[in-house]
Formats: structure tokens, C-alpha cells, sequence
């Protein structure tokens, strides 16, 4: 009961974090910094996430549907925030993965972000139906969004 309480706590601190920097919009003046810190911490509750239902599902860990559910609601309100605020003109670091493609066809790169975010609120919805098939074919299809921006845009 404690380690669920554990991670319903890390879980809630962490989407009152990025829900307080998704109001943030980082000045592209003298703020690049902050802006590749933005985008890795949004990448970075991605992930979380994504890792978390995939280990469910390739029974890594056990399967739990509401902790799924959890992840997979958590996963689509970050798909929410406001990313590209994060990748400023300029905004290229060696402290990132982002490639110059990005800004060469960043229309291309939204429009990757907005299918991510499309697959994100499928997950989450299936995730509340509670079919195990249908939330791991969602889930394939939200790591085929993540995939199609990495392969073009991420080193």
C-alpha cells in the first residue's frame, strides 16, 4: 500500500511540476537553456509514462489496469502542453538530441507532435474501457507517433 502511495504521490508532484511550466513560455532571447530543459522534462514525463505501460505489457511488471489507465491519462494531458515552446529558433544544444531538421521543416515537426498528442487521448480513452487488447494495440500506435517525430528528428 505504501510503494502505491509512493507512486500515486511521484505521479501527482510530477504533473503539478509540468502543469506549472506548461504556463511557462521561455523568452528566445537568452533563454535557450531553459527552453532544451523544458522540452527534455516534457520528453522525460513522456517517457516515464510510455516505459511504465509498455513494462506492463510485455509483462515486465505486473499488469494493473488502473495504474495503466493512470499512465496513459498522465501521458495524454502532457501531450497537452505546449512543447514547441521548447524549440525556440536556435535552440540547437549539445546538451540535446534535437536535430536541425527540426527547425528546417518545423511545420512537419508540429504536425508529428499533434498526431503523438491524437494517439496519446486514444490510449488514455482506451485505457478507461479497460480492454487489455485494445490498450496495447492504443499503446502501439501512440510508440508509432513517438517513433515517426524520433526517426526524423531526434539524434
Amino acid at each position: 500500500m505504501q510503494s502505491k502511495r509512493n507512486l500515486i504521490a511521484k505521479t501527482l508532484g510530477l504533473s503539478a511540476t509540468f502543469l506549472m511550466l506548461h504556463n511557462t513560455v521561455p523568452a528566445l532571447a537568452g533563454e535557450v537553456e531553459k527552453a532544451v530543459e523544458y522540452r527534455q522534462g516534457v520528453m522525460n514525463v513522456f517517457n516515464w509514462n510510455m516505459k511504465a505501460m509498455g513494462d506492463m505489457m510485455k509483462g515486465k511488471t505486473e499488469f494493473d489496469q488502473a495504474r495503466f489507465a493512470a499512465h496513459a491519462q498522465e501521458l495524454s494531458s502532457a501531450s497537452t502542453f505546449k512543447l514547441m515552446n521548447g524549440f525556440p529558433e536556435d535552440s540547437e544544444s549539445d546538451e540535446s538530441d534535437a536535430l536541425a531538421e527540426i527547425w528546417m521543416d518545423f511545420e512537419d515537426f508540429e504536425s508529428k507532435y499533434q498526431d503523438f498528442g491524437s494517439a496519446a487521448q486514444a490510449l488514455a480513452k482506451a485505457a478507461q474501457g479497460g480492454d487489455k487488447g485494445s490498450m496495447g494495440a492504443a499503446l502501439k500506435e501512440t510508440g508509432k507517433s513517438c517513433k515517426a517525430c524520433h526517426k526524423k528528428y531526434k539524434n
